[in-house]
């Protein structure tokens, strides 16, 4: 079976596809073709009926500079359709560089809320999951060889999840036990409460690839402040070097070497925008190359990553938004490390303890205790 066979029958298998099942499929750009040939085909092995809407980043791009606020700010009729009709759904979303200049601030940030919407529907679905599927055109604007992003997306994918959420399931109910996350680095000191919240394990159902455990924080707790170096991109604009102050688990300050207002527009686009709706930690030991793209960085082994807005009801969140924006910290350096309670995770830049026993391959949970 060729790559995206294979990584048809695993997506296939995540979502529970069978016989009778009305299936969406929402595909993003031409250079995921391909792969959604392949699913739409393992689709019809199983009985089951899918339907594919062309929702092409292009064409928001176009709407971006000519539609209307009203028009910008309303959710896709068509994708929502797509949504009511099925009982499940996957996006196939291509890895497509941004445009040169920098969307409006403003506009873009009516945008996204419109596509919240849409997203809000999806997480509604019996059985959904995306699919972010690297190009060669973004691995040029990274500088990183093509094949290495693809075998590294293949590897990601194409995994024993059954094995990995045994795995991630003890290291969660380990998780459960504690009260906070502390992360700190140069530029990063903050703090996240999550007591009496849940963690749940990703592993091979809602994400490709997959592999990060998440929770829902205390809405009122998160404190202190993070930075994210680097340029990392949303909704087709380029955000460098991130870097957020929480008072009161709200955002009160955002700051960024390039697209500041951007950040900021998106901070404020409704009154859950502000708090952190997940907390999630990268358990995915066959990625390790930092992309700037939020679906393939929060899931390196390595990485932490918060989303301002909508909460994981499943985690016991309630915070509520259009907005769930996925903002990946690298800890792979000598000065970071992150903590539950006392317990560390990571340590000067490794994985250590509880989480370097959660994804081991043999399965060994010895020692996962938090204290």
């Amino acid at each position: 079976m060729s790559l995206w066979g294979d990584v048809a029958a695993v997506v296939a298998d995540g979502v529970h596809i069978a016989a009778g099942d009305r299936v969406s499929v929402f595909m993003t750009d031409t250079d995921v073709a391909e792969a959604v040939e392949a699913f739409v085909a393992e689709v019809y092995r199983r009985g089951a009926v899918p339907q594919v809407v062309a929702a092409d980043e292009r064409y928001e791009r176009t709407a971006l500079a000519l539609a209307s606020d009203v028009v910008l700010a309303e959710p896709a009729p068509l994708e929502l359709a797509a949504l009511g009709w099925s009982n499940r759904h996957v996006s196939f979303r291509g890895m497509i560089p941004p445009p040169a200049d920098q969307p409006n601030a403003t506009r873009l940030a009516l945008q996204r809320h419109g596509k919240g919407l849409v997203s809000a529907q999806r997480w509604d679905q019996a059985g959904w999951a995306l699919v972010r599927v690297p190009t060669s055109a973004w691995a040029r604007l990274i500088g990183v060889d093509p094949e290495q992003l693809f075998a590294e997306f293949a590897a990601g994918c194409l995994q024993d999840w059954s094995a990995v959420q045994s795995r991630l399931k003890t290291f969660c109910q380990a998780l459960d036990r504690g009260r906070q996350i502390v992360i700190r680095d140069e530029d990063t000191k903050l703090l996240v409460p999550y007591a009496g919240r849940l963690w749940l394990p990703f592993a091979g159902e809602a994400n490709f690839p997959d592999g990060e455990v998440a929770t829902a924080p205390l809405d009122e707790g998160t404190s202190g402040y993070i930075t994210f170096p680097g340029p990392l991109w949303f909704g087709g604009a380029r955000i460098e070097d991130l870097h957020l102050v929480f008072e009161g688990g709200e955002v009160v300050d955002v700051s960024a070497s390039e697209g500041a207002d951007i950040a900021a527009k998106l901070v404020h686009s409704d009154a859950g925008a502000r708090r952190v709706g997940e907390f999630g930690i990268g358990t995915n030991a066959a990625m390790s190359t930092l992309t700037g793209d939020l679906l393939l960085d929060e899931k390196i082994l390595g990485t932490a990553h918060l989303a301002l807005g909508r909460a994981y009801p499943e985690c016991g969140g309630v915070n509520r938004s259009a907005l769930h924006w996925d903002i990946v910290k690298d800890l792979r350096r000598s000065t970071a490390g992150m903590w539950v309670d006392d317990t560390a995770l990571v340590l000067d830049g490794v994985v250590v303890g509880p989480l370097a026993i959660a994804v081991r391959a043999d399965g060994t949970a010895e020692g996962l205790v938090v204290t």
